[in-house]
């Protein structure tokens, strides 16, 4: 067995013959421990592993920390972020995980991090992909494997998990959840679909699946984009009047309005005008301007996250103007760092410029809707939760309602606020059918995603979900 002896394997193996067939030409996949971080004061108060995963001709990157509390019998996650192209890191930083930039004493050089305590890894351990093939610090050196697909993503999202856990056997027997946002919305039901599937056939070893997460999920275009409409006006953003000569002219479909009537055409584009300056990931934010020296000419956003060119180099730290994007910045920062690189074991000359969301994958949105996918679902017992932030724009609450009224499953626990520290936090809903449960939770003054404007109370809503307590 061969490995770095800055290498830590929890259960590096020599696997059977089935496993070598799955695994391809390597029989033992080791991560890095990683114990000190540039910009953090000492010695990390948690286990971190870094490591690739190769899958077909790519290298997935990841980053793995152990649950806080007991690895031993604590569910794992795998969680990975949308856009498509959005690198692990940013749930890592800024939404799940145990560490978060020092914002407030930032005066240029390297940002410092501290230890945040309401992390997702207090009760659960996290596995963290940088999926699809140009997303953080994954690559490939086959020119051919940068092309990608939802439904490419999802297959080799599975081969990841499946190949990860294979070398860490100690995490097979506890719970299983998959977890992504946004974007990945679309992928993360095939990747539980793909794990299902292989758990009916008999493959070995088999999954101990119990669930998936998805926050402010994209899952049904048409519904995504028509629900803009409903969520501007239930937050009062379009009058009366228009909202009802726009819903009569276009039938309540306004997604690709440009194929209905002229009236419709005419009433969107005022709709458009009138709200063009919100920010669409939180609508009581300021909508900050560019102010990159590096943005190329494609300024068409694609990601369901912030424009990756939307971040300032140095963010200067005024109470009364705050840009949310000014935190992204210091990730591009220290990412870039050729200490950080050589901390987190990433492998030389593989990445020239690492970005917090990479915009320039060439990838097949091929999947519009996956409704389907989880009305599939719905015949297993699994447990569900689903969220979103109330001021979401991008992925309004009032669509990913809609689309699960569609399971047309069976109301448990009717709509009731649920409460953090005596406050209200959120509202929720939860639904049953034959074993399987999905609960729907609001983030109450949350974006997108809403665990980086709420992170407490995502912490909370997550605990009590992976402990079986109701929301």
């Amino acid at each position: 067995m061969l490995f770095s002896p800055n290498s830590s394997c929890f259960g590096c193996v020599f696997l059977p013959l089935l496993h070598l067939l799955l695994l391809s030409a390597t029989a033992v996949f080791c991560g890095s421990i990683v114990r000190y971080l540039p910009g953090f004061d000492g010695e990390l108060p948690f286990k971190l592993e870094t490591g690739y995963v190769r899958v077909d001709e790519i290298e997935i990157f990841y980053y793995f920390i152990e649950s806080e509390r007991n690895p031993r019998i604590d569910p794992i996650m795998l969680w990975y972020s949308g856009g498509p192209g959005c690198s692990a890191l940013n749930g890592l930083i800024y939404e799940i995980g145990p560490l978060a930039f020092n914002i407030t004493a930032y005066y240029g050089g390297l940002p410092s991090l501290e230890y945040y305590p309401y992390s997702w890894t207090k009760t659960a351990s996290i596995l963290f992909a940088d999926v699809p093939v140009g997303t953080g610090f994954s690559y490939t050196t086959d020119p051919s494997s940068w092309t990608t697909s939802d439904t490419k993503t999802a297959q080799q999202t599975y081969i990841f998990l499946k190949k990860w856990l294979i070398d860490h056997p100690q995490f097979l027997q506890v719970q299983l959840f998959v977890g992504a946002d946004s974007y990945s919305g679309i992928t993360a039901p095939m990747v539980v679909q793909h794990i299902l599937d292989a758990n009916n056939d008999g493959d070995t070893p088999r999954l101990n699946l119990k669930g998936y997460i998805v926050g402010c999920p994209r899952t049904d275009a048409g519904i995504n984009e028509n629900s803009k409409i409903n969520f501007l006006h239930r937050m009062g953003f379009i009058s009366d009047e228009l909202y009802e000569s726009a819903k009569e002219s276009c039938g309540g479909q306004y997604y690709e309005a440009d194929f209905y009537t002229p009236q419709c055409t005419e009433d969107v584009k005022l709709i458009e005008k009138g709200t063009h300056d919100l920010d669409k990931n939180n609508i009581l934010d300021p909508k900050c301007t560019w102010a990159s020296p590096q943005i190329d000419g494609d300024t068409k956003r694609r990601s369901l996250e912030e424009n990756p060119g939307n971040f300032l180099l140095s963010p200067p730290i005024i109470p009364d103007f705050w840009c949310h994007n000014f935190n992204y910045s210091l990730s591009y920062i220290w990412a870039n760092d050729v200490r950080v690189q050589k901390a987190l074991h990433v492998r030389e000359g593989t990445i020239e410029d690492w970005k917090r969301c990479n915009k320039s994958i060439p990838y097949t949105m091929d999947q519009q809707s996956v409704i389907g996918f989880h009305h599939n679902l719905s015949r297993y017992g699994l447990q569900v939760l689903v969220y979103n932030g109330d001021h979401d724009l991008t992925i309004p609450n009032v669509g990913t309602q809609e689309w699960i009224e569609l399971l047309n499953i069976t109301v448990v626990n009717d709509w009731r606020p649920w409460l953090v520290d005596g406050e209200i936090a959120g509202y929720t809903i939860k639904y049953s059918e034959h074993g399987y449960r999905l609960t729907y939770a609001t983030i109450k003054g949350a974006g997108h995603s809403p665990q980086e404007y709420k992170r407490r109370e995502c912490f909370e809503m997550f605990h009590r979900f992976i402990s079986y307590y109701p929301i």
